[in-house]
C-alpha cells in the first residue's frame, strides 16, 4: 500500500537532539526510500515534506540539510525517489516518481506526532512540491526554492540536460509535448489550495528566475495567496549566512500559515 513503512533504520546524526532514519516505504508496489528527521522528544509538530533537486546522484538528499530544517521545530520526511540509494525503479523527472513524494506526504500524515504538514521543494523539487500539493489539498504550504515550474522552459534553457530529459521523458517538447505538459504544475494550478511561497536568486543559471516569474503570475491570475522573495544578488546557491537567515524566515513563514 502506497505510504506503508517497511522498515526504519537509524542513521548518524549531525545533531544530538534530532533523531535520524533511513525510511523504506512502499510507492507504487515499488520500495523506496527517504530520510526521516524526527526531535527526540514526545512533542507535536508541524510535518515537513522536504522534496530535492537534481537526478540520480546530483542533488542528493543531505543529513545536514534535513536537520536544519527538524532543528526549526518540524518532523522532517525527505525521499530520494524510485532507484535511488538502493530504491527500487527507476526516476522519470517529476514524471511517476511523483508518487514518492505523494506516498512521503502520506507517511508524515499517519505520523502521530505530526499536526499540519509544509511542503518544500529545491530546483527540480519545485514541480514535485507543487503537484503534491495539488495531490493534497490539505497541505498547509508550500515553498518552491530556486524551483522549477515549467518543463518546456527547462528543456529550452538547460542544453547540458536535453539527453537526458529525451531518455527520461521520451523525446523533445515538440514531439512528446503532453509529457511535458504532465510535468509542468503551471497547467494545474486551478486545483491548488495551499498558500505558495518563491524564493529565487534572480542571477540563477540552473533554474533561471524565469520559472519564479512565471509561477507568480499564474498564482495571481487564479488568485491564489502567494507571496515572493527575490534576490539580486544570488545565484542556485546562496551564501552559508543569507542561507541560515532564509531557513529561519521561511519556517516562521510555514508556521505562521499553519495559524492562520
Amino acid at each position: 500500500m502506497n505510504g506503508e513503512i517497511i522498515s526504519k533504520q537509524k542513521y548518524p546524526s549531525p545533531n544530538p537532539n534530532i533523531e535520524l532514519s533511513v525510511v523504506t516505504y512502499y510507492s507504487d508496489g515499488l520500495k523506496v526510500k527517504g530520510l526521516l528527521a524526527e526531535p527526540k522528544n514526545d512533542e507535536i509538530y508541524d510535518g515537513f515534506l522536504y522534496l530535492r533537486g537534481g537526478i540520480k546522484n546530483v542533488g542528493k538528499v543531505r543529513a545536514a540539510r534535513i536537520v536544519q530544517f527538524a532543528s526549526e521545530g518540524f518532523i522532517v520526511f525527505a525521499p530520494f525517489y524510485r532507484g535511488n540509494q538502493g530504491g527500487e525503479g527507476n526516476e522519470d523527472f517529476a514524471g511517476e516518481d511523483r508518487h514518492d513524494a505523494f506516498s512521503a506526504f502520506t507517511i508524515l500524515q499517519s505520523h502521530p506526532r505530526v499536526k499540519g504538514i509544509h511542503i518544500f521543494g529545491f530546483s527540480r523539487g519545485g514541480v514535485m512540491a507543487l503537484l503534491t500539493a495539488i495531490e493534497f489539498p490539505e497541505a498547509k504550504s508550500v515553498v518552491s526554492w530556486g524551483g522549477v515550474s515549467d518543463m518546456f522552459l527547462t528543456y529550452v534553457e538547460r542544453k547540458d540536460l536535453r539527453r537526458m530529459m529525451k531518455r527520461v521523458i521520451g523525446g523533445t517538447p515538440t514531439k512528446f509535448p503532453e509529457q511535458y505538459k504532465y510535468r509542468t504544475p503551471l497547467f494545474q494550478l486551478e486545483k491548488l489550495h495551499a498558500p505558495v511561497l518563491i524564493i529565487h536568486g534572480e542571477k540563477d543559471d540552473n533554474v533561471s528566475v524565469e520559472h519564479a516569474y512565471r509561477l507568480e503570475k499564474r498564482l495571481k491570475e487564479l488568485n491564489k495567496e502567494v507571496e515572493s522573495w527575490y534576490f539580486q544578488a544570488f545565484t542556485h546557491y546562496f551564501p552559508p549566512d543569507v542561507n541560515r537567515k532564509v531557513v529561519s524566515d521561511l519556517t516562521a513563514w510555514m508556521k505562521k500559515r499553519l495559524n492562520d
